[in-house]
């Protein structure tokens, strides 16, 4: 399944390993070290990102809020775990 994080940027939930709060990066010099460290991975806005998103290949800065985000991880998840009738209503359908 892919989410639309901001900033016409859509992943593959699969790729993501977390999503934090913009502001602990300022606050934590570990976090500030690692953004410096892969300045070429990043992508978006850093100006006015609310939210970061790290995946397995880049760093995204998103302009949508973590809780924003978490809600579509999490329909996501629910719409992944939902059982997928589309063949038996066919087949009733057809009959």
């Amino acid at each position: 399944m892919f989410i639309h994080i901001g900033n016409d940027n859509v992943i593959h939930s699969n790729e993501i390993v977390t999503i934090i709060d913009r502001n602990i990066i300022s606050s934590s010099s570990i976090m500030e070290e690692m953004i410096t460290a892969n300045k070429k991975s990043i992508v978006g806005p850093e100006k006015n990102a609310k939210s970061v998103v790290i995946t397995t290949a880049y760093i995204y800065f998103s302009t949508l809020s973590v809780s924003t985000l978490k809600k579509r991880a999490s329909m996501i998840s629910t719409i992944s775990k939902l059982d997928d009738y589309s063949t038996e209503l066919e087949q009733s359908l057809n009959n």
